[in-house]
């Protein structure tokens, strides 16, 4: 698909350069550009909605668990 958009001379210029030191295409360029940028937000979204879930939630041991863990690691050899 094709599509026009407007960008600042010095990001134009930086991205043909560096395009060009890549061996890609100004759309393989963009394309890898906008694919990797999406991923990240993605990412931080998922992270984010995480952080709201486990944020409300208590994230303490139980007691009962958490002596039986120190105990079992006394018994381990280190």
């Amino acid at each position: 698909m094709k599509t026009a958009i407007s960008i600042p001379d010095k990001v134009f210029e930086s991205a043909e350069k560096l395009a060009s030191q890549l061996g890609k295409s100004r759309s393989q360029l963009y394309t890898q550009a906008l694919k990797s940028y999406m991923e990240r937000q993605n990412g931080d979204n998922v992270t984010k909605k995480l952080n709201e879930v486990y944020g409300t939630e208590d994230s303490s041991l139980d007691p009962t668990l958490q002596k039986l863990q120190r105990q079992s690691l006394l018994k381990d050899k280190w």
